[in-house]
């Protein structure tokens, strides 16, 4: 008996149906015109950021990571309200960066360096030991041991005498370095008598017995910075706990009610203009 071998059948019925794939091939190339040179190939998506659209991440700045910290893991509650505190961050809003002079180093220091991020904010304290143990905390505030020669229970016999004195009336138009008034904070670092402040904070030094300082050199020292500085020149100087007695009346007197723009709880703001824009003739402090 003999097999039949299908291996050319095979083969023929390949080689056939390739045959007519080329002639297809071949009708639809001539139909379309096709030629390499007409090929454009689809554009790629892309997405494209103009650099205007750029996010750049950059490090929060160390004063403002220190204050964060700070306060989110404090227990101690600032000197003023929020309300109070709230009346100065309003003009810092506006005047930062800025020259930032502040009687007094305490809780809220660091949090009033932040909202002057990119200023200068110096701090002027009468204890040597508190200034050291924050410096030690929180190396990057500015802070100045001062010594004060007054005492709170000559606020009284202060007063008059600066009224009466010419060289007290006279001091925005003097060097308070080499003024002959009481009241006048002659042995300040350098940096406060060279720079012109923006604003003036006075929340130092202690006040509340007979035998502390008071803030009688200091509002009256702030009172007189503010009105030696340029024509055109307006300082805002905010004095805290004005429920009492010296800063009550010692801001009125030297930092004038006229000029006086808010009070909030026990913080006073007053605006004090230049002595050259002040129109205040006779020696007076206010208008």
């Amino acid at each position: 008996m003999t097999t039949n071998l299908h291996f050319p059948i095979t083969l023929k019925l390949i080689l056939s149906t390739l045959a007519s794939l080329l002639v297809i091939t071949l009708f639809f190339i001539t139909r379309t015109d096709f030629s390499p040179s007409s090929y454009q190939p689809a554009p790629a998506k892309t997405i494209q950021i103009s650099s205007s659209d750029s996010v750049s991440c950059g490090k929060i700045p160390p004063s403002l990571a220190d204050a964060l910290i700070h306060y989110a893991a404090s227990n101690v509650t600032p000197q003023q309200t929020l309300s109070e505190i709230s009346v100065t961050k309003k003009v810092l809003d506006k005047t930062s960066p800025c020259n930032f002079l502040v009687f007094g180093l305490g809780h809220d220091s660091l949090m009033w360096a932040s909202l002057n991020h990119g200023g200068r904010t110096i701090f002027l304290d009468e204890d040597e030991s508190w200034i050291r143990q924050i410096a030690e905390k929180f190396p990057s505030l500015e802070s100045y041991h001062v010594r004060y020669e007054t005492k709170l229970r000559d606020a009284a016999a202060l007063m008059s005498a600066a009224r009466d004195r010419e060289e007290c009336r006279h001091g925005a138009s003097m060097d308070l370095r080499v003024s002959k008034c009481e009241l006048a904070l002659k042995g300040l670092p350098e940096v406060v008598y060279e720079t012109e402040w923006n604003l003036i904070m006075v929340d130092a030094p202690t006040g509340f017995h007979e035998e502390a300082p008071g803030r009688m050199s200091a509002i009256y020292t702030a009172g007189m910075i503010a009105r030696s500085r340029g024509k055109g020149e307006t300082t805002a100087v905010f004095v805290h706990d004005v429920d009492r007695t010296v800063e009550d009346e010692f801001s009125m007197a030297f930092l004038c009610r006229d000029y006086m723009t808010e009070q909030e709880g026990r913080l006073r703001h007053f605006m004090v203009p230049s002595h050259w824009d002040s129109n205040i003739a006779g020696g007076k402090y206010c208008p």
